[in-house]
């Protein structure tokens, strides 16, 4: 079968020695378990305190991102949740190497926020295509003109006049509140973004606390839990301000008309600890299921920085682990062992058994730490 598979090109098709291999497969299974990622929350915690510092919480807002408008939503309530210190900065979008298509990336932002948003008690309109750049421009300019007080108390208006396409009120609100010069708002950006930058990361929406990021609302609820842990919490015992939501099928089933599409990639973190639950999901819900296995990001001419790569295998491994997913033995799946099971996924679609094949795959690569570079693990892997 290996000759139905066609090389697509990109830095990361030459397969990587064993040694290599081993190397980086050993290190992120270590970095990102249990044990460690609670020793450096400690270690975090130890310097603060011999610092005198207070438990600092720094967000980065990027106003034309619809993800940064749902988090702007529940700044008031996290400073009043929570006894901690919020920090805001403006930043730009992704740059260079951590962004393939920014379009697209903001085009999925406001899609998926108009989705999301019921689901958190939060809005978002329902958007025909991106905000009008001056109306980006007075949006960045008025924040950039706040202190943090003000910036956690405008930005959700701020934003509901940019998303809303009102610029009678983003002027009113200019009026009522100041607003920076063009020249300003760009250097608020720029030192938002160098500071981000700095803490090794390189997207909007996202909070730092105690050297660990946490994207958006979807991932607020693993910062929540931290600070409860650390006794912040103002109101124990209340519910969370964001919780992870719960996956619900109810009743009714679906005779076939609808269809989930699932994308796969056998190199992704995110692929593997969702996979088997959407193949469920489809079986519970009646409705028909496509998977579509694509080429990891890195084979197909995708760039790839050390921090993004860091992130997602960081922020896979808290996700897994709430959702009580086997994940974190983790033997790197990269070029020729990805290739290999791509050959043989029209035979096991052939057998009935496509979605067991990838299954198996993803569960020897991410939780089991089989070399699948080997004979003996792909063996593993078909059996």
């Amino acid at each position: 079968m290996a000759e139905q598979f066609t090389e697509q090109g990109g830095a990361a098709t030459m397969d990587p020695g064993p040694l290599k291999r081993w190397v980086t497969s050993t290190l992120m299974s270590r970095l990102f378990s249990p044990g460690q990622v609670d020793r450096r929350r400690a270690r975090a915690e130890k310097k603060r305190r011999a610092q005198g510092a207070p438990h600092r919480i720094e967000y980065f807002h990027q106003v034309d991102d619809g993800y940064s408008h749902l988090v702007a939503q529940v700044l008031p309530q996290l400073l009043a949740r929570y006894a901690v210190e919020l920090r805001c900065h403006l930043v730009s979008g992704p740059q260079g190497r951590n962004v393939a298509e920014p379009a697209l990336l903001l085009q999925l932002s406001r899609y998926d926020a108009f989705h999301v948003a019921p689901e958190y008690n939060l809005e978002f309109p329902r958007q025909s295509g991106p905000p009008a750049p001056a109306n980006v421009q007075q949006a960045a300019a008025i924040l950039a003109a706040q202190d943090t007080a003000g910036f956690i108390a405008l930005a959700a208006d701020v934003g509901r006049a940019l998303w809303t396409e009102d610029a009678g009120a983003l002027a009113s609100l200019a009026a009522a509140h100041g607003s920076a010069s063009e020249q300003g708002a760009a250097a608020a950006i720029a030192a938002g973004s160098e500071r981000r930058a700095h803490l090794k990361h390189y997207s909007g929406a996202m909070l730092y606390y105690g050297g660990e990021w946490y994207w958006g609302v979807d991932r607020l609820y693993h910062l929540e839990k931290r600070l409860a842990a650390l006794g912040l919490d103002r109101y124990p015992g209340e519910p969370m301000i964001v919780p992870r939501p719960d996956i619900e099928t109810g009743g009714l089933r679906d005779t076939g008309t609808l269809t989930l599409e699932l994308y796969a990639s056998l190199r992704s973190p995110y692929t593997a600890i969702v996979f088997d639950r959407a193949v469920q999901l489809a079986r519970d819900t009646g409705v028909r299921l496509a998977v579509r296995p694509v080429l990891p990001m890195v084979m197909r001419g995708v760039p790839a920085t050390r921090e993004k790569g860091f992130y997602i295998f960081m922020d896979a491994a808290r996700e897994a682990r709430e959702a009580g997913v086997p994940y974190g033995r983790f033997y790197d799946p990269i070029g020729e062992p990805a290739r290999r099971c791509y050959s043989l996924y029209p035979w096991a679609v052939a057998q009935g058994k496509g979605n067991e094949l990838l299954s198996s795959f993803l569960t020897h690569a991410f939780a089991r730490g089989t070399n699948t570079n080997s004979e003996r693990g792909l063996r593993k892997v078909v059996e």
